[in-house]
């Protein structure tokens, strides 16, 4: 790397994480006059109100605009360079349009590559933490609350020949009974295996069942086994079991690729809206890198009206951008368009919008 490319670099992540700090400072305060009577009805100390919510509500908010300040700042420090007739003098210098851009594909991958982290790991973590606090201290009729407070009975497929239903489950303490195991084959029972309790341990991370009666349906003949307790392998764990319609954005993405495959397995309704999820968090990553060209391109271009000008056409892009991305997604969750799609058409349409400016450039 050159000593160009250094300069616009350290203005490109200067700007991006000044932008992102000073933004999310304003969340918090915004966050702390709206919630203020509910973390006094906590009687929550500082200390655990920064820990039990805001170490999961700044991730969050940071995660879910960040592509948008990329842009913001990738506009707003190309455009002063541009005022100041600095990429004229690049430009001028010799140095082709496409070396000129270099910088900002690296700035792109390199927050790419940290957003795509994120949203696989960081992220996730984080809802469950803001979630939790949320469900407990400020909204009393949240999801997780509905479960906190009543049981379930669930039914579920374990894998192509086992059934299992838990009846009176309980999701806050991972407890309930009874529980039922049928294995099919050809149509036919093979074992049928009854419990009276299943409960969730978490020193060995496995199930145990207790007062235990199998039946094992031979040709001629039935088997029948009695046990007190058993520790039990199944493919599904507590996380898999609740009821609860943010449970995909609190999932880490291996742990939603499971969910995925287990709710597959169940025959379960409702996957696109599962799939569109974990596509997404790939999808954005490479947003971030189509946004940072998208604003070096139109930023690059001295124009009467300075930053207001290229702000003013980055919004648009961004507004059009948005609004790409929440169709296709209805019409995948509510349609039959296949979710990798759904989550890859704006990027798509953009990529096409990106060839279009660069060519369009004065170089």
């Amino acid at each position: 790397m050159k000593k160009i490319d250094w300069y616009i670099l350290k203005k490109f992540l200067t700007t991006f994480f000044f932008a992102i700090f000073l933004f999310a400072v304003i969340a918090v305060v915004v966050d702390v006059s709206e919630k203020t009577d509910d973390f006094v009805k906590s009687q929550l100390g500082f200390r655990r109100i920064i820990t039990e919510y805001y170490f999961g509500f700044i991730p969050h908010i940071i995660a879910l605009l960040f592509p948008l300040f990329v842009f913001i700042a990738v506009i707003f420090f190309t455009s002063k360079m541009a005022g100041n007739s600095e990429i004229v003098a690049i430009l001028a210098s010799g140095t082709s349009y496409s070396r000129w851009l270099r910088p900002y594909w690296i700035g792109g991958i390199l927050l790419a590559a940290m957003l795509w982290f994120s949203n696989q790991y960081v992220v996730p973590k984080a809802n469950q933490i803001r979630g939790s606090f949320e469900a407990r201290y400020i909204d009393a009729n949240s999801s997780y609350s509905s479960l906190l407070n009543r049981a379930n009975n669930i039914y579920l497929r374990i894998d192509s020949f086992t059934y299992a239903g838990i009846y009176m489950y309980d999701t806050a303490i991972k407890r309930g009974g009874p529980f039922f195991l049928y294995t099919v084959k050809n149509n036919e029972v093979k074992k049928n295996l009854r419990a009276d309790y299943i409960s969730w341990d978490t020193a060995t991370k496995k199930w145990k069942i207790e007062v235990i009666v199998e039946r094992k349906l031979l040709p001629m003949k039935e088997e029948i086994v009695q046990d007190v307790e058993r520790q039990m392998s199944y493919s599904f764990k507590p996380v898999d079991l609740s009821r609860d319609k943010y449970t995909k954005d609190k999932l880490t993405s291996p742990e939603l690729d499971r969910f995925i495959q287990l709710e597959e397995l169940r025959g379960s309704e409702g996957l696109n809206g599962l799939k569109v999820e974990r596509y997404r968090r790939d999808a954005t990553c490479a947003t971030v890198l189509l946004l940072t060209l998208i604003g070096g391109i139109v930023a690059g271009r001295k124009v009467r009206g300075g930053s207001g000008v290229h702000l003013a056409v980055g919004f648009v892009m961004a507004a059009l951008f948005i609004i790409t991305d929440r169709f296709s997604t209805i019409f995948s969750t509510k349609g039959n368009l296949p979710p990798l799609i759904a989550a890859w058409i704006p990027n798509m349409i953009f990529v096409l919008v990106v060839i279009y400016l660069y060519r369009k450039a004065p170089k």
